[in-house]
């Protein structure tokens, strides 16, 4: 009697054309940052970014206690976690290589585990949202900043998120094909991010607002922040747009149009 092999799991795929694609902290040439083309202004812009991406630990923390019972997932969650701990290192090796050193009390006030979310396919949507916004900062932001090495960081780490923007954005399509009854909170998170007159980032919505430690220090807000005052007038409009049309792939839901994603959500409560 002949056997099917199982299906190989996705992480195992997605770990593989990582091991290929992934660069290292040395590959950065930190030695010779040109220090004439530091402006002040990038100082407090990378520290913001180093306290945004110091919270893949809690994330991983949560995704592990939440996924229990999905070894792929979190396997995934694993290898993205050591990615968004590289761009967190990354950042600080540019930092200290002009002389600038983060307080690391900032950071281990960060460390306690995000809070689960209203569903799990609520956490994915969370985090397609944060990787998508963050892809599109950091691009914008490699593209603007003068100083060489600087400029090519931002570049990796904005590949890198483009690349966990789609992962999650798999996990969160093949959860709602199992769990069709947490699209509702999928829908909901999606309204909230896309409908919004400025640009939240979930990380200062959900960690850098709420802790104590945080007020008057540089955070991901000052990263969006910058960002908008770089960008087009109609950036936020764009990127909002980005957020309907890749998540609404995922939901197989037309998200275009703020009444579409009422609507839906209506439908679903009725």
């Amino acid at each position: 009697m002949s056997t099917v092999a199982p299906e190989s799991a996705h992480s195992f795929e997605v770990f593989t054309h990582y091991e290929r694609l992934q660069w290292k902290v040395s590959d950065l040439d930190l030695d010779n940052i040109r220090r004439d083309l530091v402006q002040p202004s990038y100082i407090p812009l990378v520290k913001g970014v180093v306290m945004g991406e110091a919270t893949s630990l809690p994330g991983l923390h949560g995704f592990l206690s939440e996924f229990d019972d999905d070894y792929d997932c979190s396997a995934f969650v694993a290898v993205w976690a050591y990615q968004e701990l590289q761009h967190h290192y990354a950042f600080r090796a540019w930092l200290r290589g002009v002389d600038v050193h983060i307080d690391q009390a900032k950071i281990e006030s960060l460390r306690e585990p995000y809070e689960a979310g209203v569903t799990p396919s609520a956490t994915l949507t969370t985090n397609v949202i944060s990787e998508i916004i963050v892809n599109t900062v950091y691009r914008a932001l490699s593209e603007w900043v003068e100083e060489p090495v600087l400029a090519d960081l931002f570049l990796r780490a904005s590949r890198d998120e483009a690349g966990h923007a789609r992962e999650f954005l798999y996990y969160l399509k093949r959860r709602l094909e199992t769990h069709p009854h947490e699209l509702k909170s999928v829908l909901e998170r999606i309204h909230f991010y896309v409908t919004s007159s400025r640009l939240n980032h979930p990380v200062g919505v959900y960690k850098h607002q709420r802790v104590e430690e945080m007020r008057g220090y540089e955070t991901v807000d000052d990263v969006i922040d910058v960002f908008i005052q770089i960008s087009p007038p109609d950036a936020l409009d764009k990127l909002q747009a980005k957020l309907r049309r890749m998540l609404g792939t995922a939901v197989g839901h037309d998200l275009s149009r703020n009444a579409a994603i009422r609507h839906a959500m209506a439908d679903l409560a009725g």
